[in-house]
């Protein structure tokens, strides 16, 4: 249901109800609000709504990014849309690419990426490829739920390894755990660092948050699985929400570093296009006493607004309340050792090998 007004229900399991009309569609569906409570108060409306999963069959895998406060040039996602649903996700709009709404449809309608493994080996073997830290992901999180049957990312993994390209993982799902072997094997050669992001110690936060995503105890228990096997991890907290988990940022890092993180990372919320009205719905609806608070402080470190595009002031804000929320981050960096600035990543095992033997790649037909 493709809607223009916010949809008052909440969907189990699920960061939205809502499908908030595409900017870049003409036609846009109201829904009437009586007939919605009436269906509501009746019983009617749907307690669940299903994943749908689609082939995507883009003719390349790698993306080119031009921001210079982002920290790599190239990213892989194995899927568009994600189905953690974190009501905050500044992903959502990208969905509308694709003639979806960022609300509903970007964490219950998934296109899956089956055929990158043999898409990424074709464009390292491009002369024009030069070797360079390669994200995992960029936008949607490349171990949600789906990857566990999927195996997407493990098998651009092993390309990447084959091939010596560095590779850094951004996740917030402890499934990173089951490509300890992989990760390993190159982190050995430096090729290889995984950012872990935890947003709250508070399991009820964090699920109201972040639905579907790896609760916060298994995330510092995934951290400090990596550790253990050599694996360097960084904890991102992000996003900082001030009024709502800004006071969390010196237990979130001390727990990270006392499971074996090394290194920090802190970035405040953003809230892109539809993304705004989204997330301030979820707020009145899941923190209504605390909802004007928690904008009103987003607002004092954004020059009044909600979302901010400048480069180098996006993800840290301006202001007396944004500073003060990254002098604290880089006090308690300070004292718990954990670096800002993680190494750098090599580059100088970078091979092309051998020409693989021609494979079925795994598609949507393999799920069960």
């Amino acid at each position: 249901m493709r809607t223009g007004n916010p949809i008052s229900v909440s969907l189990p399991g699920r960061g939205t109800a809502d499908n908030p009309p595409n900017r870049f569609e003409p036609l846009l569906l109201e829904t009437d609000g009586e007939w919605l409570e009436s269906e509501r108060l009746n019983g009617e409306l749907p307690r669940k709504v299903a994943t749908q999963f689609f082939s995507d069959h883009s003719r390349s895998v790698l993306s080119r990014n031009n921001s210079p406060d982002v920290g790599f040039d190239y990213s892989i996602n194995p899927y568009r849309g994600c189905e953690h649903g974190c009501t905050y996700c500044y992903a959502r709009p990208t969905h509308e690419f694709l003639g979806l709404s960022a609300g509903l449809d970007f964490e219950t309608r998934i296109m899956v990426k089956g055929d990158a493994p043999r898409l990424l080996d074709r464009e390292l073997r491009s002369r024009r490829w030069r070797p360079q830290v390669i994200a995992l992901s960029g936008d949607t999180d490349c171990y949600q739920p789906i990857e566990r049957r999927m195996r997407i990312t493990r098998r651009v993994l092993e390309v990447l390894a084959r091939f010596g390209n560095p590779v850094e993982i951004i996740t917030k799902n402890a499934l990173v755990l089951r490509d300890a072997d992989i990760l390993a094997d190159m982190a050995a050669r430096d090729l290889a660092r995984v950012t872990l992001s935890v947003t709250s110690l508070d399991p009820d936060l964090a699920r109201s948050m972040e639905p579907r995503a790896s609760t916060p105890a298994q995330r510092l228990a995934a951290i400090a699985g990596l550790a253990r096997a050599g694996i360097p991890v960084r904890v991102n907290v992000a996003p900082v929400i001030p009024g709502l988990n800004d006071h969390e940022i010196p237990a979130i890092l001390k727990a990270a570093a006392e499971a074996g993180a090394g290194a920090a990372n802190a970035m405040l919320v953003r809230l892109p296009f539809g993304v705004k009205d989204l997330f301030v719905d979820w707020l009145r609806k899941d923190h209504p006493l605390r909802a004007d608070r928690v904008i009103q402080a987003i607002r004092s470190g954004r020059g009044g607004r909600l979302s901010e595009t400048r480069f180098s002031i996006r993800h840290k804000g301006e202001g007396v309340r944004a500073e003060a929320i990254f002098d604290m981050f880089a006090i308690h960096c300070r004292r718990l050792g954990l670096s800002t600035s993680p190494e750098p990543l090599a580059t100088h095992h970078f091979r092309v090998p051998p020409e693989p033997e021609r494979q079925l790649s795994l598609g949507l037909e393999e799920m069960d």
